[in-house]
């Protein structure tokens, strides 16, 4: 049973019956309402801020394994940066060894290609794939430094046991010849400068003032150093074993003797023009197993691509007659 309010009236001096207008229980009504929203605003807030759901529980574990993933990942790409630094290292040196020289870097538009692709390539895949992806690359990197390392120690090996063939065999030009316009006659038929008639031209004659010192262009051991018969005048023969020789010919002076050591770039003797020359001149020639060839494929040590190919382009002009 509903009980009922009385309140005293100061104007009738009564009690009279409680009425509570609509319009009072509607005030109350809604702001009974905003209390409790505003209430259970608060309190969803604090459950989702300090109770996560079931969804967010997982996706914090996958984003820990993650990050753990990555770290273990960043050790590895460390390890992996280390070896290659290795390998540049030991391949440089292998250049080295053969070229006296430094290897040619990497294209730079190569490098910016490739980063491209692998830009393309990451942005196709799903985050969630991106750590799996990175760590087989990762295999495939490992794979193939392994491979490398193998292939170096082999190649080092084999220097290690060339490197004497390496600076015996003839890999400079006789004479200085910085500018590249001393070859005044090539290798192959001539005109003879005496005689007037073809002939086969052996070797490469480079023109210098008389007394322009001439160098041995590998090690090796001095097998003639005299006069010839045959038209060489003054002139020496280095045998460089591994079935090299050289020649150098009409010198003014020799320098060394017969069966003197020589080594690459010494001094064996000057400039000439003695024997059958018709100036100052020295005659050289390059012969494997006793076979004359072009000495000019022999000057790979002391000029560049660009200086190689002019001289090659010199050599073949050439004077249509030699120089003896």
């Amino acid at each position: 049973m509903k009980k009922i309010k009385y309140y005293y009236n100061t104007n009738t001096l009564r009690f009279e019956k409680l009425v509570t207008p609509i319009r009072v229980k509607l005030l109350r009504f809604f702001g009974l309402f905003s209390g409790l929203m505003v209430a259970s605003s608060i309190v969803i807030y604090l459950y989702i801020r300090f109770f996560p759901k079931p969804g967010e529980l997982e996706a914090n574990k996958k984003y820990e394994a993650l990050k753990d993933n990555y770290n273990q990942l960043g050790e590895r790409v460390k390890e992996l940066q280390q070896q290659m630094s290795s390998l540049e290292k030991r391949d440089n040196e292998v250049y080295r060894s053969i070229f006296e020289a430094n290897p040619v870097p990497d294209s730079t538009r190569a490098k910016l290609i490739e980063r491209q692709q692998e830009i393309k390539k990451i942005t196709r895949i799903d985050e969630e794939d991106i750590a799996s992806n990175i760590e087989n690359q990762l295999n495939n990197i490992n794979s193939r430094i392994v491979f490398q390392f193998n292939s170096y120690e082999k190649i080092a090996q084999l220097i290690k046991g060339q490197s004497a063939k390496l600076v015996s065999i003839p890999a400079i030009q006789p004479v200085s010849n910085k500018q590249l316009d001393r070859i005044a006659s090539g290798y192959g038929m001539r005109i003879d400068p005496v005689y007037g008639t073809p002939k086969m031209h052996k070797g490469l004659d480079f023109t210098a003032p008389r007394g322009t010192p001439i160098y041995a262009t590998g090690n090796g051991v001095v097998k003639t150093a005299g006069l010839s018969d045959g038209g060489y005048g003054n002139h020496v023969v280095i045998n460089h074993g591994y079935g090299y020789e050289t020649l150098y010919g009409h010198m003014f002076k020799i320098k060394v003797r017969n069966g003197q050591r020589v080594k690459r770039g010494e001094v064996i003797g000057w400039v000439g023009s003695t024997g059958k020359s018709t100036g100052p001149h020295c005659h050289y020639e390059v012969r494997i197993n006793g076979n004359e060839v072009d000495p000019v494929y022999f000057f790979y040590n002391d000029l560049n691509a660009e200086q190689y190919d002019r001289i090659l382009k010199i050599a073949s002009k050439g004077s249509a007659k030699s120089f003896d």
